[in-house]
């Protein structure tokens, strides 16, 4: 027989501590059913270098009575085989270590320690109650507040000294409120779920301890022995409320998804949490917190603070606002002066402090941003606070709290807190309820009854906890100081008010699909399965008694807005929270940060609002010269150099006078040269204009002789409407030149080209369709050919329309890709400045002509192969002549465009077109004129019909 093994990783902290184990035992990552394991050959399990780990994993092997051996050190609160029958230490008992440590202090003569011992003292009245708070209902909620810390000592069974080792968190008792005030509220609303009433259940949550799921598992099971899956088949608990800290989510959360069960955490919002792959049965109450990194970006930006200190917590939330912080900005020009991500770790806390001290204390940054959970950066804070030397200015996340007692703190403070808190609006009539809470009204309420022992020195009757006597007549939690117990709703009792009502609106949907479907038992509604929940939880939208709307799906969920508080501090502790400010992502971009600068508390002895800079900023006329290997926030002014200026505030480059303008002395503005530009006034640019002109009068002229003569034979014979067709495109021709005359703008720039593109383009297509009707007309001689059908049909008229489309193509990818803008050339004349156009891509530019060369190198060798046909009516040969011409036009046009300069490069393109177009104009349309005015004889059919004859006789 032969061993194996199979090895998966223990997460010792985050809230995937069990995955592993539950993926072990089920075969597959969703646990559908109890376990998989039936034909498993597993018979052992070794786990845990940490007691708590092992603790948490011997707590699910107990279900199925599986040997665990830890490999770790011994840990005497696995010692007890009542709570741990089925685990084993590997580690030997380590019960002489105390006598060591006692050995080594005599060998010294050490012989006088302190003793730190922490005690609250009991009472057996609190022994017989069952530590939760409850409330009958239909229905139940189940929730799970942290309220109590420190781990219980499981060496003594006597729970009265189980309650004797842990503190009370009086803060969180207001969740119990929150949400007793909430079920309240909605059993009292008769058009709530059709008379069936809310009840809750309330549980410890260990935020820290091994113990995290002891009372889920006891809530499940309905005892601490748990022998089987879960006893909760005819209770009516349908949500659990869980989570101030997403560790404590997730660890709960693992546990109910086996059983589809609803969480909704009332904690601030959660990135880890939000993996549904992961948490699918997981709810969060708060809105979305993507906005928060810009909001303190938008603060730093309000003060011109630009050199920042960043401490941040290493987890999941803290990474994800690190990446956010950096790239927010690095996009606004903030620099990070440090930067340090805190381990989880106590030890490595305590080895980094001194580290983060010194440098803290050294660097000029005025600024830092701290980010964490509540329970994890309170010793950060609080020794920040205490041993830094130079006064800071904190920008604090809406996770953080400053409700600890910091006596060293005089009337007002070193250092400035500037927390964002999550805006949200009071709940109204909740404040009276907490005032009027006491124990006799909730007598189930363990916790309420050990509060009111603990503050009102209350003595009970021993057969009843809830009967108090010596208390004062009007007892109220009212007259708690404010840093114990605030009055003021806190976020996560809003959060925990805004999950009741979710659940509650949930119940009520479900029971309206019951009405529907009539689906009653005994003349009742029917209590849903916790699964059922999960299709109306989804789907939940309101606006709560408060007016903020809830959504629970997180991708319709709302981003948050931000109060920002200011702390005043005071001695002993005492703090009052200020809003001087808020933030909003859903105002105008300009208007989503507002501050009140005079409700601020700057430190002790500051006189105005503290700076925050590497260095001092640059006056106009100097730049910004950046010290090597250090951040850019960090410069020295340099003063700009000869022609260049710098007219704003901490420029990082000089900006070089344009070519048309020179520089002050003061460096601080250019002042103008005298422009110019191919204008219509000038000798040049009149001159132009002038040929322009006449030259489309000329051809406007020759358009209206083919109108007057268009019945005359030598019109007729060569397709007047291309003829016509090639004399309108000619006076665009001849007109667009007039584009390039002027003061150029972006619209004439554009337009020259486009312009000059298109039209040519029909001309130049228009001279094609001709050659190829000619040699068409020629060759369809023999009936039934392919030609004479392709001359019959028409198609020589479809070369204009899909040459010019193809033009039209090239012109729009030029616009779309770099198309032509206005430009200067200060080289060309001394003194001057030549506005001209630029081409924008040459590429596009030499496409668009290139084509036209394309074009007319077509035309040019069809009309040369057709140069022999007969040539009374036939212009083959000035077809071909005149695309001589144009070809021989734009070939010498390019190495003159590019060693022309200036304005003499637009006359150059100017003249180009104008000689081009003319030799159209010359070559093929004064033949016919000469004819058509001055030798009228042979525009006749009969000279035709002589011509014809003849020269099928030479072609025979």
């Amino acid at each position: 027989m032969t061993l194996g093994c199979d090895f998966y990783n223990a997460d010792l902290r985050a809230c995937s501590a069990f995955e592993n184990p539950f993926i072990w035992l089920s075969g597959h990552k969703k646990i559908l059913i109890y376990t998989c394991m039936a034909e498993s050959k597993f018979v052992a399990l070794f786990a845990g270098t940490s007691g708590m780990t092992s603790a948490e994993i011997g707590t699910l092997l107990e279900l199925y009575r599986f040997p665990q051996l830890t490999f770790g050190a011994f840990d005497p609160a696995l010692s007890y085989h009542d709570k741990f029958p089925s685990l084993y230490q590997m580690a030997p008992n380590d019960t002489s270590l105390a006598i060591a440590m006692v050995s080594l202090l005599l060998h010294f003569n050490w012989n006088w320690l302190p003793l730190l011992v922490s005690s609250l003292e009991g009472t057996a009245c609190f022994s017989r109650m069952k530590r939760r708070a409850h409330m009958d209902g239909d229905v139940m909620i189940a929730g799970f507040f942290p309220l109590y810390t420190l781990e219980t000592d499981h060496s003594n069974s006597d729970s009265s000294l189980d309650e004797a080792k842990k503190q009370f968190v009086f803060k969180y008792y207001q969740l119990v409120l929150a949400l007793a005030f909430a079920v309240e509220e909605i059993n009292k609303n008769s058009d709530f779920l059709h008379n069936m009433t809310l009840g809750f259940d309330i549980y410890n949550a260990d935020l820290k301890g091994w113990s995290a799921f002891e009372n889920p598992f006891i809530w499940l099971s309905g005892h601490k022995k748990i022998p089987n899956y879960t006893c909760m088949a005819e209770r009516n608990f349908v949500a659990v409320l869980a989570g101030t800290s997403g560790m404590t989510s997730g660890e709960i959360g693992t546990l109910l998804e086996l059983y589809r069960f609803p969480q909704l955490t009332f904690g601030a919002f959660d990135h880890v949490l939000s993996d549904h792959g992961k948490f699918p049965s997981l709810y969060q109450m708060a809105p979305k917190d993507t906005s928060q990194a810009f909001a303190m970006v938008s603060l730093l930006l309000h003060f011109s603070w630009n050199w920042v200190g960043l401490l941040i917590s290493e987890d999941e939330n803290g990474l994800w606002i690190l990446a956010e912080l950096r790239e927010k900005m690095y996009k606004n020009r903030i620099c990070i002066a440090f930067e340090h991500v805190i381990p989880g770790s106590s030890l490595a806390l305590v080895f980094d402090m001194m580290a983060i001290q010194n440098q803290i204390n050294k660097s000029s940054a005025n600024v830092l941003i701290i980010y964490g959970n509540k329970e994890y950066l309170l010793s950060l804070m609080l020794f920040l606070g205490q041993y830094l030397m130079t006064s800071k200015v904190w920008l604090l996340n809406s996770k953080c709290d400053l409700s600890i007692r910091r006596k060293y703190f005089m009337s007002g403070s070193f250092h400035v807190p500037l927390m964002f808190s999550r805006h949200y609006r009071d709940i109204s009539g909740f404040t009276d309820f907490i005032r009027e809470v006491n124990p006799s009204k909730y007598p189930e309420d363990f916790y309420l009854a050990r509060l009111w022992f603990l503050f009102f020195n209350c003595s009970h009757f021993e057969s009843d906890c809830v009967m108090w006597k010596n208390c004062p007549d009007d007892s109220s939690l009212e007259w708690l100081p404010g840093h114990i117990f605030d009055m003021a709703m806190s976020e996560e009792s809003y959060n925990t008010y805004n999950a009741v009502y979710a659940v509650a609106h949930a119940l009520h949907e479900m029971l309206l699909h019951q009405r529907e479907e009539a689906t009653m038992v005994n003349g009742r509604w029917m209590v849903p399965s916790p699964a059922q929940m999960h299709h109306f939880l989804k789907n939940i939208k309101f606006y709560n008694l408060a007016g903020d709307q809830v959504i629970l799906d997180e991708e319709r969920k709302l981003e948050a807005e931000y109060d920002i508080l200011n702390i005043w501090n005071f001695p002993e502790g005492l703090e009052l929270k200020v809003k001087i400010g808020k933030f909003s992502p859903y105002a105008p971009y300009d208007h989503q940060l507002s501050i009140s600068k005079d409700m601020i508390e700057w430190a002790i002895g500051a006189t105005e609002t503290p700076h925050s800079v590497c260095s001092e900023s640059c006056v106009p006329g100097f730049r910004k010269s950046f010290q090597g290997g250090k951040a850019v926030c960090c410069f020295d002014c340099t003063p700009c150099l000869d022609n260049e200026i710098s007219n704003r505030t901490d420029m990082e480059q000089c900006m070089k006078c344009p070519d048309h303008q020179y520089a002050n002395k003061k460096r601080t503005q250019c002042l103008p040269k005298a422009s110019s530009f191919l204008a219509h006034d000038e000798p040049l640019g009149m001159g132009l204009v002038c040929m322009a002109l006449c030259l489309s009068t000329c051809t406007a002229l020759i358009l209206g002789v083919f109108v007057k003569y268009q019945d005359t034979p030598i019109v007729k014979a060569n397709n007047l409407a291309l003829s016509y067709i090639l004399l309108i495109s000619l006076i665009f021709c001849f007109l667009c030149s007039l584009l390039f005359i002027g003061h150029p703008n972006t619209v004439s720039c554009i337009l020259q080209q486009i312009t000059f593109g298109v039209v040519f383009t029909v001309a130049v297509s228009t001279v094609l369709a001709k050659t190829v009707t000619v040699v068409l007309a020629f060759k369809a001689t023999s009936p039934g050919k392919r030609m004479r059908w392709l001359l019959v049909s028409g198609a020589p008229n479809f070369i204009i329309p899909i040459c010019t489309l193809v033009q039209v193509t090239l012109c729009g990818l030029w616009l779309g890709t770099s198309p032509p803008f206005v430009d200067t050339d200060a080289h060309s004349e001394h003194g001057h400045v030549i506005i001209l156009c630029n081409k924008g891509s040459l590429t596009a530019f030499y496409c668009v002509l290139g084509y036209l060369v394309f074009l007319a190198l077509t035309s040019f060798t069809v009309a040369y192969l057709a140069r022999n046909l007969p040539d009374t009516f036939n212009e083959a040969k000035f077809l071909t002549f005149s695309m001589l011409v144009f070809c021989s036009v734009w070939v010498t046009f390019l190495p003159v465009y590019h060693s022309a300069k200036g304005k003499v490069m637009v006359a150059v393109e100017v003249f180009s077109i104008l000689s081009s177009s003319a030799g159209f104009l010359g070559c093929i349309f004064a033949p016919k004129c000469y004819i058509i005015l001055l030798r009228p004889e042979r525009n006749s059919l009969h000279s035709f019909k002589g011509k014809m004859h003849t020269g099928r006789n030479e072609l025979s």
